[in-house]
């Protein structure tokens, strides 16, 4: 089964996404220790594929296109690994990549990503609730209720 494209729709392609592919990106130093910061402090990070994107949607003051690249260079050595659904990237640190920008961000072995760090609860697990032991559900029901 054979599809004829048409010179328009061809063009278009040219000039869209293969356009930017087939291009290459300067990114600063700068620019890359930002988005290697932020990926470490948070552990994940979330892309969306739109080349002509101004900014990306965390880091403002960076382009879409630049994160996207340095994501997608760090995934292709196992630093990451990368999830696509509905037009969007999602990036999850490796243990590889954990050592990687340790190294490459002169970070000390006790720093964690903040998916790694455990949450502390606000109030003690064996402290009795505001309530009293009385649930608001449907499923408590009592003889003395009636």
């Amino acid at each position: 089964f054979w599809l004829k494209v048409s010179s328009s729709v061809h063009s278009t392609h040219r000039s869209g996404v293969a356009g930017v592919l087939g291009k290459m990106v300067l990114i600063p130093k700068k620019t890359r220790r930002q988005i290697l910061e932020h990926l470490f402090k948070e552990g994940v990070m979330v892309v969306k594929k739109d080349y002509q994107a101004c900014k990306h949607n965390e880091l403002e003051d960076i382009p879409n296109i630049q994160v996207m690249m340095v994501l997608r260079s760090l995934a292709s050595r196992n630093y990451l690994s990368e999830i696509y659904s509905w037009r969007w990237h999602y990036y999850t640190l490796t243990n590889e990549g954990i050592e990687y920008l340790r190294e490459v961000l002169h970070l000390p072995a006790q720093v964690f990503p903040s998916t790694l760090t455990k949450q502390r609860p606000t109030r003690p697990a064996l402290a009795p609730s505001e309530e009293g032991g009385k649930g608001k559900g449907k499923g408590k029901w009592d003889k003395t209720d009636e």
